[in-house]
């Protein structure tokens, strides 16, 4: 959102994240921009193939189901979803976050403390009526798609680039959630075991340990930093 202004030279909009990819044979790049069109070019291009095509696994589910390509319906349920991930992790999940983080700094220090109680009721009014329920709908519909997959993962038996896409807003989420109202039980986990079971293993998996490590030594910071400042 705050991306600096030289990615302008890179594509119109100036915001990250950003792709510039060198073609051979090609005098200008190829630049990709929005988070979902990156991971799925990524995904379709360097890991490792199509799931189930010759015998490959890789970060994209099998599209057709046998006997049926090409036809109205005929795609598998793992390609489905996955195409809807895609989109729905900066379409869907990522705005509620927003919405509650820029709430968050209507209630902060960085507003003047005469105005403070103001904008705190007016924020307060907003989580209430439209950030809290629609972040319960969500953590109940993650919960339903996780009881009705196919596999430990949101997609299926394999982890894919979409599941990779959600990790960011569903560990923001665990964290900036539970605070915006009062969830059953006093804890958000309580109904929403599957989706806190389903982020624990992406923790585990070795390639995300190697992953919050690369951008430690890269940035400077790692995925609880990162998570600490959407929790502001």
């Amino acid at each position: 959102m705050l991306a600096p202004p030289e990615l302008q030279e890179i594509h119109p909009l100036g915001k990250s994240p950003v792709l510039s990819i060198a073609v051979p044979g090609r005098e200008k790049p190829l630049v990709l921009a929005e988070s979902g069109l990156i991971a799925e070019y990524l995904a379709e291009h360097f890991a490792g193939g199509i799931d189930g095509e010759e015998g490959k696994s890789g970060l994209v589910p099998k599209r057709w189901q046998e006997g049926q390509e090409g036809k109205l319906g005929g795609e598998t349920e793992e390609w489905l979803r996955y195409k809807y991930y895609l989109h729905y992790a900066e379409g869907s999940l990522m705005p509620v976050l927003l919405i509650s983080l820029i709430l968050g700094r209507l209630k902060s220090p960085s507003i003047p403390f005469l105005l403070r109680p103001i904008t705190s009721v007016v924020a307060n009014k907003i989580i209430s009526l439209f950030v809290f329920p629609n972040a319960k709908r969500h953590m109940s519909f993650l919960q339903e798609q996780l009881s009705t997959s196919s596999g430990p993962y949101l997609i299926g038996r394999h982890l894919t680039a979409a599941d990779i896409l959600m990790s960011f807003p569903l560990l923001a989420a665990r964290e900036r959630f539970p605070g915006l109202g009062s969830w059953e039980g006093g804890d958000m986990r309580r109904g929403h075991e599957k989706v806190y079971e389903y982020l624990e293993r992406m923790e585990g998996m070795e390639s995300f340990k190697r992953a919050v490590k690369r951008v430690e030594e890269s940035e400077g910071v790692g995925k609880g930093a990162t998570i600490e400042k959407v929790k502001e």
